[in-house]
């Protein structure tokens, strides 16, 4: 059984037959996360960026855990000055586990640390786990090549940002949705500060605007794909 967990913000765990994939791990400094981001167990972790509300604590959870972080080759040496454990990456590239499969696409936004240092091309990630595919957009605009990514795989799940300011908003994300093919829609990145605050029914009502369906997680609420 393949498990999605929302931790708030833009953090997700993906879980299948006792493995945990980790995306954006924002957690410690989260506002929004729920008691369950102090349980995970990462045996992956994904970033999309350098953003702090993204890279978040992905340093110290590779440590601890020893497991390895996926991301663009910037973040990668970045953290593995740092004594993280890295897994070469770039966009384009995809990895395999004996658990998951990944592919690293495009994102369309901006990244770096937060002394200033480049982070490197944003990035999205195509997660395949359990036999469910489940695609993490990052922190992107609405761009029409998101369509390459529905010709890879049948996605189960779009997790996209809608809260609009730094980050597509819920109309792009609707559009989104048409281009990526999706089955099942769940909104991320929206009511973690007033200035990505998006009203509830808005979120619902998103649901008629395609042949799709709108999933709101509450942080800390899970998905059954």
């Amino acid at each position: 059984m393949t498990e999605l967990e929302y931790l708030g913000h833009s953090a997700f765990a993906i879980r299948d037959s006792g493995k945990e994939i980790l995306i954006d791990p924002f957690l410690s400094d989260n506002p929004k996360a729920p008691a369950s981001a102090s349980e995970v167990h990462p045996d992956l972790i994904l970033v999309t960026h350098a953003h702090h509300d993204h890279l978040g604590d992905a340093l110290e959870l590779s440590k601890r855990f020893g497991c390895p972080v996926l991301s663009v080759s910037e973040i990668n040496d970045y953290l593995e000055e740092r004594g993280a454990k890295v897994i070469p990456g770039n966009i384009g590239g995809e990895i395999e586990l004996p658990f998951c499969w990944v592919k690293i696409f495009p994102a369309v936004h901006s990244s770096s640390f937060e002394d200033g240092r480049y982070g490197g091309a944003p990035c999205s990630f195509l997660v395949r786990m359990g036999g469910k595919t489940v695609f993490h957009a990052g922190d992107t605009a609405l761009f029409k090549d998101l369509s390459l990514v529905a010709d890879e795989a049948d996605i189960r799940a779009a997790l996209l940002p809608v809260g609009g300011t730094y980050t597509m908003g819920l109309n792009d994300a609707v559009s989104a949705m048409r281009l990526l093919r999706a089955r099942v829609m769940v909104p991320m990145h929206y009511d973690t500060w007033p200035s990505i605050a998006v009203e509830r029914w808005a979120l619902e009502s998103a649901a008629r605007a395609g042949e799709f369906s709108v999933k709101v997680l509450a942080p800390g609420e899970r998905l059954v794909l």
